[in-house]
């Protein structure tokens, strides 16, 4: 087809085969091959060149838009095998009005602007599950309790914030510390890193402490209003501090050695071939190279 196309535009079978830089005999056998095939003449011959005929005309037309939505098809699947476009999924266990998982995927789609990224927010167990089905392509989440066996890359740490009520009495206080928190109403979500704020106060107020502790299972902004309502207190990172501040106040917490910080990490599987996940991943690691390379849970 695209030797035909060329010949009617050329209007010649010499000028063709020059653009083309084949023989002009061999050009011509083609396009006779072409018409036995099509049962129709598209070509008049003469001495002067060559002109379409009235079936060579409709078939030239036709020819432009197979081979124009060819290699626009070509083209979009190169791009997708370089991973310059298609579709990337992203577990997501933080929040995103501030902070690094924001500027991250700011910076990744205004990098690879033909790449959807699709996010999809659940409990961990749920995210796991789909991240070895295939179902997502990464996992990003609070690092170091996650029964993973594929890879995983750590990220930025984020520092760890009390949500308050606006009327608690802690609101009091500029910073508060571990055992400021024994006996409180403590709301947890089962979210992540909800998980790992309950292990930490576990841990840090032993078993003995007082606290009570209260299950939710809800997107991280209906989870804060049950904060602002009065309901308990909660731990987030300070990219959640940004979700939300209409009847909370946040403190930072700290223990003898500082701030206290919650890491973060992405997880995928060595397997997953879709192309516009390495790139993301390559942006990652260029982003937060102070951190350690690429490695297995195990």
């Amino acid at each position: 087809m695209r030797w035909a196309i060329a010949a009617a535009e050329h209007r010649s079978l010499r000028r063709a085969a020059e653009a083309l830089r084949v023989r002009e005999s061999t050009l011509s056998r083609r396009l006779r091959d072409l018409e036995y095939r099509l049962g129709a003449e598209l070509f008049e011959r003469s001495a002067n060149g060559t002109r379409l005929t009235a079936a060579g005309d409709e078939f030239i037309a036709v020819a432009k838009r197979i081979l124009a939505e060819a290699d626009a098809v070509f083209s979009r699947m190169r791009a997708r095998g370089r991973g310059e476009s298609g579709d990337l999924v992203v577990g997501l266990c933080m929040a995103l009005s501030v902070g690094n998982l924001r500027a991250t995927l700011a910076a990744y789609a205004e990098q690879h602007q033909a790449v959807a990224v699709h996010g999809i927010d659940g409990a961990r167990s749920r995210l796991l599950a789909d991240l070895t089905t295939g179902n997502i392509d990464v996992f990003l989440t609070a690092a170091g309790h996650v029964p993973w066996n594929g890879a995983l890359l750590p990220l930025w740490s984020e520092q760890v914030m009390v949500a308050l009520p606006a009327n608690h009495a802690l609101c009091e206080s500029p910073v508060i510390g571990w055992p400021d928190l024994a006996d409180a109403r403590v709301l947890v979500n089962r979210r992540d890193p909800g998980p790992d704020f309950e292990t930490m106060l576990r841990t840090r107020l032993g078993s003995g402490c007082g606290c009570v502790f209260i299950g939710h299972d809800v997107c991280l902004d209906r989870f804060l209003g049950f904060v602002a309502a009065g309901l308990g207190l909660t731990l987030v990172s300070e990219s959640a501090a940004g979700t939300s501040d209409r009847g909370i106040v946040y403190r930072e917490l700290h223990d003898d050695e500082g701030p206290v910080r919650i890491r973060f990490a992405a997880y995928w599987k060595e397997t997953n071939r879709n192309p516009a996940l390495r790139p993301f991943l390559d942006l990652l690691r260029e982003r937060y190279s102070d951190t350690a390379p690429s490695l297995s849970s195990e």
